[in-house]
């Protein structure tokens, strides 16, 4: 098994883990923004002590950066930040399992990204395939109360495979701004600068726009720190694999998720799924693991 392929699949079950926390703070007394806010706070300062001391402590050194690295970063961070708030804000809607769906629609949309972005091309199966996969969506968006499928849940899903799509090409272009062959450098660099921006301007915001939830964050610190913990293993990976291989593949990979929240919903939360709800997940994961054959070299 190629190391891209592992990692993407550890990042995937920390992933799991860390929305499942997110989940729980989001019912609390946390507001969707605040508990995005927690990854970053407790990785940041993290990832950074383990970065200094691998540089000091081994042979690596600093790589040069290329100037694209700083929009690919900064524009990375911002929509990863947005598509964060999507999905906890998800999951005060919907269950733990079909919100992790609506945001694997990311997969999707990384390789209509990565072709307007990065120049990577999807054949015409690939496009029927994607295709397949938005009636996945459509069978998991009618709200449980009803509605039809045109509802806020549905909207807010989409938006964050969005955001999470654009975050993912931005990643992979600062990765590959820096000049270096060790992966764990250019990913812990990366994740290093991004992470810090992202907890000093979403804190900027929760002091000026939501008095009162930094304080709360701090806190839950029991849970909030677990969710940075999760969050920086998951990033780590996936900088990481995006560094070895092109994002879309690295995505559908993580699929896996899938599987992963599926069992995280019905162990711990205990919810159920309906078969038309399975049905679209299955839909989804088709469309998603045909994209990764056809496209993979």
């Amino acid at each position: 098994m190629e190391l891209w392929v592992i990692l993407a699949i550890t990042a995937a079950a920390a992933q799991t883990f860390r929305f499942a926390i997110q989940k729980v703070l989001a019912g609390g007394a946390l507001s969707p923004a605040a508990a995005t806010w927690a990854r970053f706070l407790w990785s940041a300062p993290v990832v950074i002590a383990i970065m200094t001391a691998y540089i000091a402590f081994t042979p690596a050194t600093f790589p040069t950066v290329k100037p694209s690295f700083w929009p690919y970063a900064l524009s990375g961070g911002a929509m990863q930040i947005f598509a964060t708030i999507c999905t906890v804000a998800l999951f005060k809607r919907r269950a733990f399992a079909i919100g992790i769906t609506f945001k694997k629609t990311e997969v999707m949309l990384t390789a209509l990204a990565g072709l307007v972005i990065l120049g990577d091309r999807v054949d015409p199966s690939g496009a029927a395939f994607i295709a397949l996969g938005f009636v996945g969506v459509l069978l998991l968006s009618e709200a449980p109360e009803g509605g039809g499928i045109f509802n806020k849940g549905a909207a807010i899903g989409l938006l964050s495979g969005v955001f999470f799509a654009f975050s993912a090409v931005g990643y992979r272009g600062a990765v590959l701004a820096m000049n270096s062959t060790d992966t764990f450098l250019v990913a812990g660099l990366t994740l290093a600068f991004v992470a810090s921006a992202q907890a000093v301007s979403l804190g900027l915001w929760l002091a000026l726009r939501e008095p009162g939830q930094i304080s709360e964050t701090l806190k839950g610190w029991r849970k909030s720190s677990l969710v940075g913990v999760f969050s920086l293993i998951g990033s780590w990976c996936w900088f990481a694999a995006f560094s070895l291989q092109n994002a879309a593949y690295v995505f559908a990979v993580g699929q896996i998720e899938l599987i992963f929240s599926l069992a995280m919903g019905v162990l711990f939360f205990r919810e159920k799924t309906s078969p038309r709800e399975l049905f679209g997940m299955g839909l989804l994961t088709v469309s998603i693991t045909a994209i990764a054959l056809i496209g993979s070299p």
